[in-house]
């Protein structure tokens, strides 16, 4: 992806600072050396810093969903990362690198991201705009000076440039298909009692739940039809 931001920057150079001239625009580290062998005029975006935005850092998911609204694929949330260039101007002159300085920022100042038509076509993917802030104060762990430093060169004027840029991971996480089918239900009817057995057994009033002592047996009933108080041999005298 940072191939890519060096891409649109190129672009954005060549359109609009460039225009036309044989000015090169390179990405090279301007080390005392690689000076020494510049003999055209010269645009340098160094990148010389690469940290994340973690002001901007998020939790949760991002899910992508079909024609039918059903979610295809779920990946965790972008995070975004500061891409920071030193541009340096090369020239014969020192007049001409002001210019050309001059001409540098003046062009990005134009722009709070970066134009959709210097945008490379996996930029144009990620769907979130690229800051650009030219210029601003660096922060006190990174000073242009200690980059001037570490390169060995002579210090001369420069800009610095910082492009914030959305980077996706390429985690995925399976999603489970979606159930289509209809819903069927179905219901099952069930007794609290055999059916087969219709005699019902009343629990012995002198049994253990009773107040009198516990019976091995039933409770006798009465024959059908005798009367109250006559046994069943009195009923024809």
């Amino acid at each position: 992806m940072i191939n890519e931001v060096d891409e649109a920057l190129r672009s954005l150079v060549r359109a609009e600072v460039v225009n036309g001239s044989d000015i090169e625009v390179l990405f090279d580290a301007p080390t005392r050396e690689w000076a020494s062998r510049r003999n055209t005029p010269t645009v340098d975006l160094y990148l010389y810093d690469i940290r994340e935005d973690v002001r901007r850092r998020q939790t949760g998911m991002i899910e992508r969903r079909n024609e039918q609204g059903i979610v295809v694929e779920r990946r965790p949330v972008p995070r975004f990362f500061k891409l920071a260039y030193l541009i340096t101007a090369w020239t014969q002159r020192p007049e001409d690198e002001h210019r050309l300085l001059s001409a540098i920022l003046a062009s990005f100042i134009r722009h709070d991201v970066l134009p959709d038509s210097v945008l490379t076509p996996a930029l144009r993917d990620l769907e979130s705009p690229l800051g650009v802030m030219i210029a601003f104060p660096p922060p006190e762990d990174r000073q242009v000076s200690d980059v001037w430093s570490s390169l060995g060169g002579d210090l001369k004027p420069s800009i610095d440039l910082v492009v914030t840029v959305a980077i996706q991971a390429d985690t995925l996480f399976d999603i489970a298909q979606a159930v289509m089918a209809p819903l069927r239900l179905k219901a099952y009817g069930h007794t609290t009692y055999d059916v087969e057995d219709d005699v019902r057994h009343l629990p012995d009033p002198t049994g253990p739940t009773g107040n009198g002592p516990a019976d091995s047996g039933p409770a006798p009933i009465a024959a059908v039809g005798a009367k109250p108080g006559k046994s069943p041999r009195q009923k024809g005298s």
